[in-house]
């Protein structure tokens, strides 16, 4: 086993001002614990509900760096842990995410896991139990975290498939804090927060996001999320017709089918 060194990181990594967020129940609470007796945390949730706001508001509530990882199909073991580089005509180590993240005793934030490579998640199984240990088999060394890493990983159950599911091997090793949508009165005072606009538009925004909410399954595979909401606020707060805003931030980013643009664009006419 390698004994850990150390590794100060700059202060990129770290959030220094407050990020936004509003609690929906006790997920607070419930990863401050998970941190303090070092298990790992699991957030399942649809896209859009707030899960890497909540990593940032953590990060930035118990003053660790935050390394986030966005996965995808060809994120392999290497990307995490690290590889050898060839620089200057000399070969060097250079440690990947997880790696840094487990020397500087940062927060590793793994975003949506399931998108990666199913041989590339296994790597992540000795830092999630008790060992809590990672294997770098090109330098023949176990290196051990430190006190104050966490690892922490997020998925959208909503997408999952045979392909794409995360193995009960992995999930087992986690604490879960399942998200959702907040409720009507939470989500319309993030959307007066995050947009500073009025009540009234944001309740009517609120309003046309459960109506897309309740086509999940007719004709959406998802409602409009939190994000896009906001995202429709902050074009209406620069003057962007309703209508107009909540059709390209919302319609067009939720559907190409033009029967379904036509039904969502009829409901935000109704309401605007």
């Amino acid at each position: 086993m390698e004994l850990l060194t150390q590794e100060v990181l700059p202060e990129n990594y770290f959030i220094i001002d407050e990020p936004y967020y509003e609690p929906v129940a006790d997920e607070i609470a419930v990863f401050e614990a998970a941190y303090k007796n070092k298990l790992p945390i699991l957030l399942k949730g649809p896209t859009g509900c707030g899960k890497t706001r909540f990593m940032e508001h953590m990060a930035w509530r118990l003053k660790r760096p935050l390394i986030t990882v966005s996965c995808h199909d060809d994120l392999t073991a290497s990307d995490l842990v690290g590889r050898y580089l060839i620089t200057s005509g000399e070969t060097v180590w250079v440690d990947g995410p997880l790696a840094k993240s487990v020397r500087s005793g940062a927060i590793c934030y793994l975003d949506e896991v399931v998108e990666a490579r199913k041989d590339t998640t296994v790597v992540i199984h000795p830092l999630a139990d008790d060992r809590r240990v990672l294997p770098m088999e090109k330098r023949g060394v176990v290196l051990e975290a430190s006190d104050k890493f966490c690892l922490a990983m997020s998925y959208n159950p909503g997408y999952q498939s045979v392909l794409k599911d995360l193995k009960q091997s992995t999930r087992q090793r986690f604490v879960a804090l399942e998200f959702d949508y907040p409720s009507s009165t939470i989500e319309q005072k993030i959307l007066e927060n995050e947009a500073n606009i009025d009540a009234e538009l944001a309740k009517n925004l609120v309003k046309f996001a459960h109506m897309t909410r309740n086509l999940k399954g007719s004709g959406l595979d998802e409602g409009a999320s939190t994000r896009l909401l906001v995202h429709a606020a902050l074009l209406i707060k620069e003057g962007i017709d309703p209508v107009t805003a909540c059709k390209g931030a919302i319609a067009q980013a939720l559907t190409d089918d033009a029967e379904m643009l036509l039904a969502i664009n009829e409901l935000s006419a109704s309401l605007f």
